[in-house]
């Protein structure tokens, strides 16, 4: 069986991992141009696709047949060809945010719902919600409920955002204050890239249920594979999947002490585990282009704290790194979002006695127990996990492993 991905730039698609997951069938990324269109889906050289932007109403055309969901939503992102060589067109996007809501726990009947958007995820957003029985406003730029006159939307008890406000590579930035919204319960963001964007972050911060779009995208997945070869797949699998997804998408941040063993730990981890070691001192003297004791001394280490903030902004928008960062980085509040944003922070715990100093301008400078006794509480601040690094390098990373596999 012959399946795959018809859009117009694929490069970065979790599709062929997830189908892979899913059942046993070939799963290709077709990336056409609209002129390409027509001769690629009248070819009949598949046996099913999803299909993503922006071609999801442009495939309605090529249909024979629609299921009444992807008439309600007007688009289409499966397609299966017939026995007699017709095509028919689903939507899966319908049970993806179905599955999303359901997962999230939030309650949405009868309570108002803004859903920030117009565009085609927000149709289908709107239409899951109106049937489960919500109170459905969206909030868009130009149209009557718009971002000018939200306010009166202040009894709002759940945001969903459809927009790419805050996506990759322009993570940092959020569609609305969510500090207009006093009664506020849950953030809904069908943003998987980050995991964490500054809307759910703030949601989080705030103890509403954060949920991104990861989960929805696994689950339209699932459902498509499911006419694909016309077989239940348990839900079961969804959680499996999206579990691998979350883990290999996630950075996995290094904190602690300076001479903790970040970096040891660090390379250790990014062997056992296939992916890119990174260390954030190194990356701050290449931008630099000077050693760290030459830019302290030219310029302070107010001058260095500002190229950490601006190379750990750079890092911690990247996905599957294993980043180890410098001692101080907790100083700098502002660091957490932007190292939390895409990643898990553990902190690397070692007794003091045991920190060397060589070649570390702040631990020359210093009393390395007054030190600890300052960033301590900011290293447990930033931490997801703790992990005490007094034994071997291979027993911390296996602490790390484990902790991994219980996400």
């Amino acid at each position: 069986m012959q399946c795959g991905l018809l859009g117009k730039k694929l490069g970065h698609s979790y599709s062929p991992q997830i189908h892979r997951c899913l059942a046993d069938y070939s799963y290709d990324l077709y990336e056409k141009e609209p002129q390409e269109l027509a001769n690629f889906l009248t070819s009949l050289t598949f046996d099913g696709l999803n299909v993503t932007i922006p071609y999801k109403k442009e495939v309605i055309r090529f249909c024979n047949l629609l299921t009444d969901r992807a008439k309600q939503l007007g688009a289409v992102n499966t397609i299966i060809r017939n026995p007699d060589n017709t095509l028919t067109g689903h939507n899966t996007d319908y049970y993806g945010f179905a599955s999303m809501v359901k997962r999230s726990g939030l309650c949405v009947q009868n309570k108002k719902v803004l859903v920030l958007g117009s565009g085609g995820a927000s149709v289908t957003a709107v239409a899951v919600l109106l049937e489960m029985g919500a109170n459905v406003i969206v909030i868009s730029r130009s149209g009557p409920e718009n971002y000018d006159n939200i306010r009166k939307h202040e009894d709002a008890a759940i945001i969903v955002n459809t927009t790419p406000v805050g996506m990759y590579p322009n993570t940092g930035e959020s569609p609305v204050d969510l500090s207009l919204f006093p009664q506020l319960e849950g953030v809904l963001d069908l943003i998987y890239n980050p995991a964490r964007t500054k809307l759910l972050m703030d949601a989080a911060e705030r103890g509403l249920v954060a949920e991104n779009g990861l989960w929805m995208l696994v689950a339209q997945a699932k459902e498509s594979a499911e006419f694909f070869t016309g077989i239940t797949i348990p839900d079961s699998v969804m959680t499996t999947i999206y579990r691998k997804l979350l883990l290999q998408m996630e950075n996995i941040v290094l904190i602690g002490m300076p001479g903790s063993g970040k970096s040891t730990i660090g390379k250790l981890l990014a062997e056992k585990l296939g992916r890119t070691f990174v260390d954030a001192d190194a990356a701050i003297v290449d931008q630099a282009g000077m050693s760290i004791p030459e830019i302290f001394e030219k310029s302070k280490e107010a001058g260095f704290r500002e190229l950490e903030t601006s190379v750990l902004s750079q890092l911690g928008k990247q996905s599957g790194l294993i980043i180890a960062t410098g001692g101080g980085c907790v100083t700098k509040e502002e660091n957490y979002r932007l190292l939390h944003q895409n990643g898990r922070i553990i902190y690397l715990q070692r007794d003091v006695e045991q920190l060397p100093t060589s070649g570390r301008p702040l631990s020359l400078s210093g009393n390395l127990s007054d030190m600890f006794r300052v960033r301590n509480p900011m290293y447990e601040r930033f931490a997801d996990a703790i992990v005490c690094n007094d034994g071997t390098p291979e027993q911390t990373v296996c602490k790390i492993l484990s902790l991994e596999e219980c996400v």
